[in-house]
């Protein structure tokens, strides 16, 4: 849930083990706040009784969790993850944790963001999925609960694709199933107030350890400016001479 800011410039360490996080502005990733925001929906259109928000990493999670109960979640969750287990933290051990608290919650319904914009893997809802053997709703633009039939609006490559599933039920957002609500001063001050549970990975009989290891973390490549041409055949003996065809 916890990433660092869509508008900071990503900087690779010295020793290109991975990418600067110190000092660096975090915020919650937008494609969970997206899931926040259509979690908080359904208990206003009284479809759900209770939203839980829940962050799994280090001491500053908490902020993160503490918007999503301004914007209307009614407790969090912090599992608290931090060193060398947090630098390997992968969707493989979130979906393990998000999975042993569904089962010790009694969730119904887990809605998450479809993918994180700093790894962009797109696999923890899937993978969460997976483990609880539910069935899964992904890329979701439109959601319908009745009862305990969801109705999933999909995006994907070809269009859309609507399928209906049961709860219980994983569910992953995507960008446009809705605008997300700026949290108001007094909702923030109230999210003071409202409780955050902090568990730790063992509590839930979760092991962290990874299966990857990352071996080089580089910068993309510079790209180099463009040029124009004046007719098929110049562009044809541009890209000979630079051995393109």
């Amino acid at each position: 849930m916890r990433v660092i800011d869509y508008a900071v410039k990503i900087r690779v360490k010295p020793d290109n083990s991975g990418v600067v996080t110190d000092g660096v502005k975090h915020s919650m990733n937008p494609f969970c706040e997206i899931a926040v925001e259509e979690a908080v929906k359904l208990k206003e259109k009284k479809l759900v009784k209770e939203v839980v928000a829940v962050s799994c990493g280090p001491q500053q999670s908490q902020e993160t969790i503490r918007t999503a109960l301004a914007m209307g979640a009614d407790r969090g969750i912090h599992v608290e993850v931090s060193g060398k287990d947090y630098e390997s933290l992968g969707p493989l051990q979130v979906s393990k944790i998000m999975a042993a608290l569904a089962k010790k919650e009694e969730a119904q319904l887990i809605i998450l963001g479809k993918q994180a914009i700093d790894d962009d893997c797109n696999q923890t809802g899937q993978m969460t999925a997976a483990l609880l053997d539910w069935p899964q709703g992904t890329f979701a633009s439109e959601v319908s609960l009745d009862g305990d039939n969801v109705k999933v609006v999909r995006e994907i490559d070809g269009g859309l694709e609507t399928i209906r599933i049961n709860t219980p039920a994983v569910l992953t957002a995507d960008l446009r199933l809705n605008t997300p609500r700026y949290a108001t001063l007094p909702n923030i001050m109230k999210a003071k107030k409202k409780k955050i549970a902090n568990v730790k990975p063992a509590d839930l009989g979760v092991d962290l350890t990874s299966r990857l290891e990352v071996l080089r973390v580089d910068e993309p490549p510079q790209r180099l400016a463009g040029m124009k041409v004046e007719t098929v055949e110049d562009l044809v003996a541009k890209l000979k001479d630079a051995g393109r065809v």
